[in-house]
């Protein structure tokens, strides 16, 4: 399959899936999933003169326990399909993968894209804690210090303080 046809069944993947994309600089495509840890995760398919690359922003680097986050991500990579995890030259965590163009099909575009929405929605909250856990517990305190919601913090409630008032007991 040539690149030209690569990209054709891509952008006639994405029309026909239901996710929100749109075309990136030239033979490139950036499309949109919805996930329930991660609210969203923007993937990149970018087609080459021999394959196609996959490149999913996870997380920016970790502000603590820096080892122990690469330890986990490399840990996970030996379980995966399609994709595995990465770093840029600042540290932030990337899916990564490549196709060849014969490998374009439906099937595998949906496939891999699964691959990345679950790896990125599903590992999102542990890179958080581990990475990140000193500053979950500086917001939470900071909410309940100001009566603000950390209902959106609800998962990381083991993390908070239990010597600030409420600070253990997440809003119903």
């Amino acid at each position: 399959m040539s690149a030209e046809a690569a990209a054709e069944a891509i952008r006639a993947y994405l029309d026909e899936s239901g996710l929100d994309w749109e075309p990136g600089a030239g033979t490139s495509f950036v499309a949109v999933m919805p996930g329930e840890h991660k609210l969203r995760t923007a993937v990149s398919l970018t087609v080459g003169r021999q394959a196609v690359t996959v490149n999913a922003f996870v997380a920016r680097h970790p502000d603590e326990n820096e080892g122990a986050v690469h330890r986990w991500l490399l840990e996970r990579n030996r379980r995966m399909y399609g994709v595995g995890f990465a770093i840029d030259q600042f540290g932030d965590i990337y899916l990564v993968g490549h196709l060849p163009h014969s490998a374009v099909t439906p099937e595998e575009l949906d496939r891999v894209l699964g691959s990345v929405l679950e790896y990125a929605d599903g590992s999102f909250n542990t890179i958080l804690e581990l990475g990140f856990a000193s500053a979950i517990q500086r917001e939470w305190k900071w909410r309940i210090s100001r009566g603000e919601s950390t209902a959106n913090l609800a998962a990381f409630a083991h993390l908070a303080d239990s010597s600030a008032e409420g600070a253990g007991d997440p809003p119903a």
